[in-house]
């Protein structure tokens, strides 16, 4: 892959280095309830700093549509960041204009100014030319550091990166995107040691079909559960309930298992699941076979043989990958699937890659992040990039 990084970005002492980063993190009462995104990208903004750079942030933080959201602007990221750093952060109330213009010419070198939720103007999404320009005017040097953007076409990870190389100015891949890129790299091309078992949960089959598909070239077995199983458990024939379902993924579901069978690789569904007749914590729930779950009721979680057998495909595997959690794991009464699956992962000896907000999430609540020798910060990025897609945010630096 011939990804320029910070090694190729030159002397940036005293240069203005805007940096892509994905701060995008969750909020309640705006108080931040995670900040495992920020210090993701800590090793690049320190590297930028102790090299003197006056760094511009750049990031998206939820889903404002193109307009500003109090709850959504970048002030508690900004304070937070400053204290991981033991530095002041400020934030500033717009994205561009001379107010903006006037703020990144006063940072000293080492500085560090987070700008306002880059998707307050409707022209990120749009991957606006003039938008870029207007940030390409604040910054001397661009770096990506935004895995998880990196699959959309927006101005701050596409149009302006271009622009900058128009410019004859550097633009390159930080720390965090060059290590998500190596990892995946090797789990998409096959270079990695076998048994290699992927592990897919989540709400919708159609949202992962794409990445089977690609992983069926590569996987010795695919573990399917969450509610995604229940579309492919029904496209066989059996009977879920009121579990959630994607019919008109039916077809292409069994186009999907016919191939698998072709090539060889196991595609293991839960034999279990556990039922409720709402996705509620006071529910009252049942263990019921996974193609034979009662009218009335939906399936939540994958039971208790299933977790069985999912650990023993697990055990034996010397490469995994994880997307998608293998039920409700947020209500305590059905989150034993996904935990024994985590634990099952922890407990291996292979190369674990975990990937996908809520597989994340999942990690952190049963506190085995130490475990896994990966944590993608791409959920829809990571699937992307495995399926062989081409995405914008990564195409744009290699041109």
């Amino acid at each position: 892959m011939s990804l320029p990084t910070l090694d190729d970005a030159g002397d940036v002492g005293g240069r203005r280095t805007f940096v892509r980063v994905d701060f995008n993190v969750p909020l309640a009462g705006g108080t931040i309830t995670d900040d495992a995104r920020i210090r993701a990208a800590l090793p690049t903004i320190r590297e930028l700093r102790d090299c003197g750079g006056m760094l511009v942030l750049g990031s998206h933080l939820g889903r404002p549509d193109g307009k500003p959201v109090d709850a959504l602007r970048m002030e508690p990221v900004a304070r937070r960041l400053g204290e991981l750093l033991g530095v002041r952060v400020e934030a500033t109330q717009r994205i561009t204009g001379r107010e903006v213009s006037a703020a990144v010419r006063e940072l000293p070198d080492g500085g560090v100014l987070v700008l306002e939720n880059l998707r307050f103007d409707p022209r990120e999404s749009q991957d606006d030319p003039g938008f870029a320009a207007e940030l390409a005017d604040l910054t001397e040097v661009y770096v990506d550091d935004a895995f998880g953007a990196v699959h959309r076409a927006h101005a701050s990870v596409h149009a302006l990166p271009r622009a900058i190389r128009e410019a004859a100015r550097p633009a390159v891949a930080g720390r965090l995107l060059e290590r998500e890129l190596t990892v995946l790299s090797r789990l998409r091309d096959g270079d990695v040691e076998t048994p290699y078992v992927a592990v897919l949960g989540g709400a919708k089959v159609s949202d992962k079909l794409s990445a089977i598909d690609a992983l069926l070239d590569r996987v010795d077995a695919i573990l399917v559960g969450g509610a995604m199983a229940f579309t492919v458990i029904a496209a066989q024939g059996g009977e879920i309930g009121t579990s959630l379902v994607e019919r008109d993924r039916f077809e292409q579901v069994r186009t999907t298992l016919s191939r698998a069978d072709e090539k060889g690789v196991l595609i293991q569904l839960p034999e279990d699941v556990i039922a409720a007749s709402e996705m509620s914590a006071d529910a009252r729930s049942e263990t019921v076979k996974a193609a034979s779950v009662p009218r009335g009721l939906m399936g939540l979680d994958i039971g208790p043989r299933s977790v069985e057998e999912f650990a023993r495909t697990i055990a034996d595997a010397r490469t995994i990958l994880w997307n998608g959690p293998m039920g409700v794991f947020e209500l305590e009464p059905f989150s034993a699937g996904t935990r024994g699956v985590a634990k099952a992962i922890a407990a291996t000896t292979a190369f674990s890659v975990v990937g996908g907000g809520d597989s994340l999430a999942a990690v952190k609540k049963f506190e085995l992040t130490e475990d896994f020798d990966h944590l993608s910060t791409g959920g829809g990025a990571s699937l992307e990039f495995l399926e062989g897609a081409e995405l914008p945010g990564i195409a744009v630096l290699e041109e």
